[in-house]
């Protein structure tokens, strides 16, 4: 039986990693979880309300999407995993997952220039798409803080990651970063499809 993989989607916000993500999952043949679906989910469920209400539902939606992680890893099956993922929390839950698990992980960390993410997470705050309960309008300054101090670095070693820029967004060859992908993890990545 293949190693089950663990493509981890990693990078700020506003670096178009749920996009990205999704299209690597369906190109993969594999399950693709996100942690702004799961806060959404919770949001519907048990009502938005404050800035420290948004905050107490990231935490809970991070511990669930690491349990999801966990429970496709158990089994054996591969998944592709999205989040602005924070390396003071989240490396020691990858490394945990690693020592209990056998599964090979690939890490796409998306990022682009200061400016542009800014400019995307305003945009995407004033979009009619967005879930409210995310009060994105008031957290401009501190996304830019948390750019600033690197907050969302690669949760693998950086030259472990496939680094994707993602400041031109259309202009990203999907089929070159499939084939990239699939490089790095052999032959075992089932599905044949292309971005």
């Amino acid at each position: 039986m293949p190693e089950a993989l663990l493509v981890l989607i990693s990078g700020p916000p506003g670096a178009g990693k749920t996009t990205l993500g999704a299209k690597i999952a369906a190109a993969l043949g594999v399950p693709f979880f996100n942690k702004d679906g799961i806060k959404e989910t919770l949001f519907d469920t048990l009502g938005a309300q404050d800035r420290a209400w948004s905050r107490q539902l990231g935490i809970a939606s991070s511990a669930l999407l690491f349990h999801v992680m966990e429970r496709q890893l158990a089994t054996g099956q591969s998944l592709v995993a999205e989040s602005a993922f924070q390396t003071v929390f989240d490396a020691l839950r990858l490394r945990r997952l690693q020592e209990r698990y056998r599964f090979q992980t690939l890490e796409v960390h998306c990022t682009a220039q200061i400016e542009t993410l800014l400019e995307r997470f305003a945009q995407r705050a004033q979009s009619a798409e967005r879930h409210p309960g995310h009060g994105e309008s008031s957290q401009m300054e501190e996304l830019r803080a948390n750019l600033e101090r690197g907050v969302y670095a690669p949760l693998c070693a950086p030259d472990a990651a496939l680094i994707i820029d993602t400041t031109e967004f259309a202009q990203i060859d999907h089929q070159r970063l499939m084939q990239r992908i699939r490089s790095k993890v052999g032959s075992d990545v089932s599905g044949e499809n292309t971005l």
